[in-house]
């Protein structure tokens, strides 16, 4: 059997490079808060926006280190630390009898062989008392980390059916591990692996799981009792403590990690950023809506002047365009971001573009009434009742051209409140650009699926 191509490794170091530009896109789009000597409101907002940025920051420099982080979830008592314990081949995490004996995330490095570095991040049980305080730990390693592991021990509970469908809407690549398998025979592991593949999708719509996608081990097997015959010709009856069932989940990480380890790095270092940029935006929505709507109507009402009291029709068109571009400007620096005139170009083509015919509507009607108007501005001289024309089209001119400035105001508005996230280089669009290339066969492509169904917008776990 033909085995799946791995994503190559000059396409995994694209995706890193991709996302090391977007960060640091955004980091120099709000560098300037920081710089001495800004205005009060720019300070203020520095200091509003100061965590995001120091993520920013941080999430830059992970990429450069290449640690993969990997946490365990579940609920307690299935076995979560011991499967660590297993992987690391050493018991190094805590594990009992009684719930609860994982009181707070660890972390522990591994070093499964080969380049590749990894930390594995131990969590408190889903279901523990004082629950919503270790919900709020469970979120924050969910943020920090690359790939999750999913440990159930049986079928799956309503509960955790609910903690998975909302780690599924976390975004990030998951393998449901079975464990304490020793405990089942043959036939009801079979009933039970069936079972968990249709439910471990987290969506009565998904498919069904992969075999990268859900791996079945016994981490910490029970002792059996053996029959003993010594050579005297007694009989007696011990325990032992049968080695740890652990090589596949090993061999599937260390699988996943070489097939499209850099891309999972890069993937979640950009869910991070388009976060913290989301965070950004809100923040600068509160403080600066206002400000924003004020300077808005007053570039309208200067276009409308400008275009509609000027009698040369391609002026008209130059004129409402370099108003535009002011307001455009203009609105960068009030969001406190660095926008060049060629930058404003750019963005001004982007916008006129995405608003259909809109905007473009409103090019040609400036040509056209502007043709107009000249006419009935050339004839009054002759005929004095052309005057009216002149007005009547100046007027309509002025209206159609102020709509216009408005539109562009609130379109670029909504551009830069999101931090330009879905620029050249923006997280959100750098995040699709990975995802259309992943192959069918890897565990990203699973997650590509899942971003289909849910919404970018969800904050269930952020």
């Amino acid at each position: 059997m033909t085995q799946p191509l791995p994503v190559s490794k000059n396409l995994q170091e694209t995706h890193l490079n991709r996302a090391r530009a977007s960060l640091s896109l955004a980091l120099s789009w709000y560098g300037n808060l920081r710089k001495p000597g800004q205005s009060s409101s720019n300070s203020q907002l520095a200091g509003l926006v100061k965590p995001e940025l120091e993520l920013l920051t941080s999430t830059l420099n992970k990429l450069d280190y290449n640690l993969i982080r990997i946490a365990v979830f579940g609920l307690v008592s299935r076995g979560k630390s011991a499967v660590l314990n297993a992987l690391l081949g050493q018991k190094i995490l805590q594990t009992g009898p009684l719930n609860g004996v994982t009181q707070y995330p660890r972390s522990v490095r591994w070093n499964p062989g080969g380049k590749v570095q990894v930390e594995l991040i131990d969590t408190p049980g889903l279901d523990e008392i004082e629950g919503e305080s270790r919900a709020q730990m469970a979120r924050e390693v969910v943020r920090q980390a690359d790939l999750i592991l999913f440990v159930v021990s049986g079928d799956i509970t309503r509960t955790e059916y609910q903690m998975l469908c909302e780690l599924r809407q976390a975004q990030k690549p998951l393998i449901l591990v079975f464990n304490k398998i020793d405990l089942y025979p043959d036939t009801d592991k079979t009933t039970i692996y069936n079972n968990l593949q249709q439910l471990g999708a987290g969506n009565p719509q998904g498919k069904p799981l992969k075999p990268d996608e859900i791996v079945m081990v016994a981490a910490e097997p029970a002792p059996m009792e053996v029959r003993v015959e010594w050579s005297d010709g007694s009989v007696a009856h011990e325990w032992e403590t049968p080695p740890p069932q652990i090589d596949e989940l090993k061999e599937t990480i260390l699988k996943i990690l070489n097939r499209e380890g850099r891309s999972l790095l890069a993937l979640n270092a950009l869910i991070q950023a388009r976060d913290a940029q989301e965070a950004i935006a809100q923040k600068t929505i509160d403080l600066r809506q206002q400000q924003a709507e004020d300077l808005i109507w007053q570039f309208t009402k200067y276009k409308a002047l400008a275009v509609g009291l000027n009698p040369i029709p391609f002026l008209d068109i130059l004129g409402g365009t370099v108003a535009d571009l002011a307001l455009v400007r203009s609105l960068a620096r009030l969001y406190g971001l660095p926008m060049t005139g060629y930058e404003a170009g750019n963005f001004l083509k982007t916008i006129l573009l995405s608003s259909g015919g809109l905007l473009l509507g409103e090019l040609g009607s400036s040509l056209l009434l502007g043709l107009g108007k000249s006419t009935a501005a050339i004839a009054s001289g002759e005929n004095p009742i052309n005057i009216t024309a002149y007005a009547g089209t100046a007027i309509t001119q002025a209206g159609i051209a102020g709509y216009g400035a408005y539109a562009v105001g609130k379109a670029a508005q909504v551009y830069l409140e999101r931090g330009c996230s879905w620029g050249q280089l923006g997280a959100s669009t750098v995040i699709q650009e990975i995802l259309a290339e992943v192959e069918p066969n890897t565990i990203l492509y699973r997650l590509r699926q899942e971003l289909e169904q849910f919404s970018f917008n969800d904050t269930s776990l952020r």
